[in-house]
């Protein structure tokens, strides 16, 4: 079988896994919509009725079977707290969370790929030494704790970014980035430190290679056997954890969209579980599982590009 089809395969049933599994865990938990609907006030014959209307009363496997149907077809339910299409709801945050996601990744980036260059050229010098003790400090801090300290810093004491909200780009470029700088910040200075430990220690073992000799000995600078030569081979595992990254930060992002009151799906899929709302859950589960595995999917189509060796192996089989 070839090579794109066995993935194309593997990505329907990962699919379809994730989905039912999100399906099953949702109906388990406990609570019921009807009642977080209606309120504790209503009679057992109005939650009944509000059962029998949403079709909460057939069995699982019906529900989720007709649910994936429609969901083939593009619809995934609307929500039952206000009857809103759940392709809509997730259509309307989507760009915030896209927005989160890029400018996260360009700082985690912007950051990583010097701190990596510079700390190879003197392994276990001061520099490196450095950057190891940084990189381990912001890993080690929770995401929602540097939030607040960037908060604290940024906002309350130099008073130079808005603390909380969100602002489209139509009421302004400037505002709206300013919006999510400290959002941003939050994600990137955590996702650079093991973007940096991972590209350092690639960069380290290609640095031994033979070709790598052979630039040195014919007498190239430092920084372009680094630039030209050793970056790009050592930059597989790099692309295998943004992709993962990515993917993860579509919806991923909840406690960061909540602490600065972001209108992202990570806040739409928050929202759903507190609600109870189980088609809105599901249909955001749904839509945030097939971005990871299409971005991770795109992710391995890029190491052809990189490396022809991998282009040759895999279209071949």
């Amino acid at each position: 079988m070839p090579w794109l089809v066995r993935q194309v395969v593997r990505l329907v049933v990962v699919l379809f896994c994730v989905t039912l599994l999100t399906y099953a865990i949702v109906n388990i938990l406990p609570g019921d919509v009807a009642i977080v609907i209606l309120g504790s006030l209503a009679t057992p014959q109005d939650i009944a009725g509000l059962r029998a209307d949403l079709g909460l009363d057939r069995p699982m496997l019906v529900r989720y079977f007709d649910w994936l149907g429609s969901a083939l077809s593009g619809d995934l339910g609307r929500s039952y707290r206000n009857g809103e299409p759940v392709v809509q709801a997730i259509l309307d945050r989507l760009p915030v969370s896209l927005q989160l996601m890029v400018m996260a990744q360009v700082i985690a980036l912007g950051i990583a790929i010097p701190v990596a260059l510079l700390s190879v050229r003197r392994p276990g010098g001061l520099f490196d030494r450095i950057s190891a003790s940084a990189a381990f400090g912001f890993l080690a801090m929770p995401n929602f704790m540097l939030g607040i300290v960037l908060i604290y810093l940024f906002s309350v004491t130099f008073d130079l970014l808005p603390a909380t909200g969100f602002t489209p780009m139509s009421e302004g470029l400037w505002d709206n980035l300013e919006s999510m700088i400290l959002p941003s910040l939050t994600l990137g200075l955590i996702e650079w430190t093991v973007l940096m430990r991972v590209l350092r220690s690639d960069l380290l073992t290609t640095l031994k290679e033979d070709f790598i000799l052979l630039a040195r000995a014919k007498g190239l600078p430092q920084w372009r056997v680094l630039l030209q030569h050793a970056l790009r081979p050592s930059s597989f595992t790099l692309i295998t954890i943004l992709g993962l990254n990515i993917g993860g930060l579509i919806g991923g992002a909840v406690i960061v969209e909540q602490i600065f009151a972001l209108p992202g799906v990570g806040r739409l899929l928050l929202g759903g579980i507190f609600n109870r709302d189980l088609i809105l859950v599901q249909g955001t589960v749904a839509f945030i599982a097939v971005g990871f595995v299409v971005i991770n999917f795109l992710v391995d189509m890029l190491y052809a590009v990189l490396d022809p060796r991998v282009r040759h192996v895999r279209f071949r089989s």
